[in-house]
């Protein structure tokens, strides 16, 4: 056995539940208690906090824009651009967090301020985002480890699921901002 095949086999030994376990309790955490606290009351210097949610979406179409390129790229079997794009997209989405949890912290919650029908669809979206988000954390992770680990088989069955579920949370958060804007 080579060096190369030994090292690929090291790699799909490897467990890594109980990172992607504690990455999961840290970041939907972080999320829930900044939920329930007050805005910093702090000064700002002049920072426009409006300008978070809006770096929120674009991080967020970001990743649309690269998972759809990694469908794509592995529906081509290019594995290789497959995971630059996969890369892509925990970088953005990273970058997401980092200006969300900013946003969260620095500011309270903006309430969406529509009326009737549009109240009950934005909720909606609202909803299903924020349940689903919490979700994709682990199916992200789990599917990311996956793949680098060469786990093929593994990582082809949760991906089938972490996918249409990562492009649901990116779509609709890109969205939640397009109908909140307006009220911040």
């Amino acid at each position: 056995m080579n060096v190369k095949q030994q090292s690929v086999n090291n790699d799909s030994a490897r467990n890594y539940t109980p990172l992607v376990v504690t990455l999961t309790i840290v970041i939907n955490g972080l999320i829930v208690i900044l939920f329930f606290m007050d805005g910093y009351q702090g000064d700002l210097l002049g920072f426009d906090l409006t300008l978070l949610p809006l770096m929120n979406a674009i991080f967020n179409s970001f990743t649309t824009v690269f998972l759809f390129a990694a469908l794509f790229a592995i529906l081509k079997r290019n594995v290789k651009l497959h995971r630059r794009f996969i890369y892509a997209a925990f970088t953005s989405t990273g970058l997401f967090l980092i200006t969300y949890l900013f946003h969260h912290y620095l500011a309270d919650s903006t309430s969406y301020g529509g009326s009737g029908v549009m109240a009950w669809v934005y909720y909606f979206i609202l909803v299903t985002h924020i349940v689903l988000a919490a979700v994709i954390v682990p199916l992200a992770l789990l599917s990311f480890f996956r793949g680098i680990s060469n786990q093929v088989e593994k990582h082809r069955r949760i991906a089938r699921w972490t996918m249409p579920l990562w492009l649901y949370v990116s779509i609709t958060g890109v969205l939640v901002y397009l109908m909140i804007s307006p009220y911040y």
